[in-house]
């Protein structure tokens, strides 16, 4: 009814001229609570300031806790974690604008270098949705009102960031400059912004004053005109050189603007990001206003660093035409014919060597970098390319060294025939009766025969190439100046020729046994009167005449009978398979870890861990009562392992990788295992 409207709203409004003492009381029991240890249960303060506080939407307190939707932690000079005391208001409505709730807490983020600084204007950024002023720097005596409008419109073209006077910064050094406060209070007429923040350094003492005043009048009679402050410094140049993970896609919207559902943390990470044009000045520059900021003592510069910088582009555009012309060789049609394009897919030399191509392209393009993303991933794959050559050289400078080329290729010709002689032994064992087994005795002598005559004849090429195995070492070992991938490639290579004929091995005794696994399979399913539909992918009923059964029956005695001399050949020369894999297999992971570490960004994490940044944790700098809460923002390192996760490379990606389950049944059934990638084979 009417008149219990009017009835409510009376005693929201009496509620009303309690709320200040009540928001304070609420303060004063979120600093008591950070003291508390870790899993400390809310407190009994917390429980009942969730009571109904009227009808009147300014007289109830917001719901949320810490410093906006980024994960946030208080800490108080131990590492142990504590909740976040403040209240967080949550943004009003886009058509409020600038307006805000009276009596809530805002948060400003302070630089530490302006600490010290003279008294002026506060520059920075008014972030809306999470009730957060971001500072960015001081505005100095003496300036004209138009000139600092006119620089901040350029900073706000130039950055695409709504950079505005947030209010005054007053640090009282002498007693002479106590009636300076009262000529900051009159600049709010000039420079009008919805809150004026006050902040003001008091002169021989460590304690700040914060205040937050509004001049529109309050939505409900008898609400306080000023705001709580929380004064949350930060190191103004680890924040600007810092990215925080994961990145998070900002809106480029004005202070006064819609609320926008970004992070807390992440918008003043950003602020500070896209605010570089404002820090290019310093006090040695002649302009009309003098600034403090993270570069006021002198802007950081190199002499090496503007030399690369301007030598870049010619290099790039150099190097850009070098690799297009290589790589319009590479695709010419005389090395896509059949033998030429099945040669370049199965070698590693050849793999290893289009990737880096790519790498070189990718690299030197003249195209500028779209994210910080696409920026860390080229310093990551210029230095894996630099380390990889050095490594190279560092290798070639070793192998021409004393004659260690000569050595290699004397020692080479001896231990081939060291390994065929072991061959030989082990084929003569398997002549005989291997481990007191019977076997099929013709069987078992025609293989060994057929395995000893390749192995004769590749004992004659081995003696027939050794006069120019000296000269192929030296010519491999100039290959190393390309990187050290490239010589391990091509070692992965050599390995694969030197032990051809075990592969040939491997290969008859696979498909020998493979043809005996099908023919006794599909004999099975004879004498169960099954058979194998070959259209349908599936096995079908099929009735059987006596001389089908008969035949079927011989075949199957046969070929069971012959399968454990087949099966003891294939299962030692598939050993000897998979010794080989697996030495080619530990090269290629060697290359693979060269091609896919991100050295870049692991450098980073080691020497400057800030510029990779997981998140924030807060530090309790002051706590006492009737002063502002001050913290200190610091900034968490990324872990190496994400680091590693996040900006890993990809590489070639040439060799196979099989599970233990699909590795097991191709050794079962005698499937071919290559040391290469098929077309059927999925990529990880």
């Amino acid at each position: 009814m009417p008149h219990e409207g009017d009835k409510d709203a009376a005693q929201a409004c009496l509620r009303l001229r309690g709320l200040e003492r009540r928001v304070r009381g609420t303060l004063g029991r979120g600093r008591r609570a950070a003291r508390a240890p870790l899993g400390a249960g809310p407190s009994r303060g917390n429980a009942g300031s969730r009571r109904k506080w009227g009808s009147c939407p300014a007289a109830r307190p917001r719901r949320g806790w810490g410093l906006g939707a980024a994960s946030a932690v208080v800490r108080s000079g131990r590492p142990d974690a504590v909740p976040d005391p403040m209240p967080t208001p949550p943004p009003e409505s886009a058509a409020l604008g600038n307006s805000r709730v009276p009596g809530m807490v805002l948060k400003a983020f302070f630089p530490t270098c302006c600490a010290s600084a003279d008294s002026g204007l506060l520059v920075g950024r008014w972030v809306p949705e999470q009730t957060s002023a971001v500072v960015l720097a001081v505005v100095h005596f003496p300036f004209i009102p138009i000139q600092v409008k006119e620089l901040l419109a350029r900073v706000q073209q130039a950055s695409q960031v709504g950079v505005a006077v947030l209010g005054t910064w007053c640090h009282r050094r002498q007693d002479a400059e106590e009636s300076l406060g009262h000529f900051l209070e009159g600049l709010g007429a000039i420079f009008s912004h919805e809150p004026w923040l006050q902040l003001c350094r008091e002169r021989g003492s460590k304690f700040w004053s914060c205040k937050a005043t509004r001049r529109q009048a309050p939505t409900c009679p008898g609400a306080p005109g000023e705001d709580q402050v929380m004064l949350v410094f930060y190191d103004q140049r680890k924040v600007l050189l810092s990215q925080l993970h994961p990145p998070v896609a900002l809106p480029d919207h004005q202070a006064g603007d819609a609320v926008a559902g970004a992070g807390g943390l992440a918008a003043v990470f950003d602020t500070v990001a896209r605010s570089e044009e404002l820090f290019r000045s310093d006090r040695f520059d002649e302009g009309p206003v003098r600034l403090s900021h993270w570069q006021s003592e002198g802007v950081e510069a190199s002499i090496l660093a503007e030399l690369a910088k301007r030598a870049s582009g010619p290099i790039c555009l150099l190097l850009g035409g070098l690799l297009s012309l290589v790589s319009a060789a590479s695709a010419c049609r005389v090395f896509q014919l059949w033998p030429l394009s099945f040669i370049w897919s199965k070698l590693s030399t050849c793999e290893q060597l289009r990737h880096r191509l790519e790498q070189l392209t990718f690299v030197f393009s003249t195209q500028k970098a779209e994210n910080p993303t696409q920026l860390m991933r080229k310093a990551n794959v210029l230095v894996s390319v630099l380390l990889d050559v050095a490594l190279g050289l560092a290798l070639l400078s070793w192998l021409h060294g004393k004659d260690r080329i000569g050595h290699l290729a004397e020692a080479l010709v001896p231990v081939a025939d060291h390994v065929a002689e072991e061959l030989q032994h082990l084929l003569q064992w398997l002549m005989g009766a291997p481990a007191g087994l019977k076997m099929n005795r013709a069987l078992d002598q025609v293989l060994g025969r057929f395995f000893l005559y390749h192995l004769h004849l590749w004992i004659s090429y081995i003696h027939l190439m050794s006069p120019f195995i000296e000269r192929i070492l030296w010519h491999v070992g100039l290959s190393a100046c390309l990187g050290l991938t490239v010589a391990l490639s091509i070692l992965s290579d050599i390995i694969a020729l030197l032990t051809f004929h075990i592969y040939c091995f491997y290969v008859y005794g696979a498909r020998l046994y493979c043809l005996k696994i099908c023919g006794l399979s599909s004999l099975w399913r004879l004498f169960r009167g099954k058979k194998w539909n070959v259209l349908r992918q599936r096995v079908d009923s099929c009735s059987y005449d006596l001389d089908q059964l008969f035949i079927g029956t011989l075949l199957f005695t046969i070929l069971l009978f012959l399968l454990p001399t087949t099966a003891l050949y294939y299962l030692v020369f598939t050993l000897l398979r998979l010794l080989v894999v697996a030495v080619q297999g530990l090269i290629h992971v060697l290359v693979d870890l060269i091609n896919s570490l991100p050295l870049y960004s692991l450098g980073l994490r080691l020497c400057r861990p800030y510029r990779l940044a997981a998140g924030v944790k807060f530090r309790v700098l002051e706590h006492e009562a009737d002063r502002p809460l001050r913290l200190l923002m610091q900034i968490n390192p990324l872990p190496f392992s994400h680091v590693i996760r996040t900006y890993r490379l990809p590489s070639c990606g040439c060799h196979p990788t099989h599970s233990w389950g699909s590795l097991c049944r191709k050794l079962f059934f005698g499937e071919l295992i290559y040391p290469w990638r098929q077309k059927g084979d999925k990529r990880d």
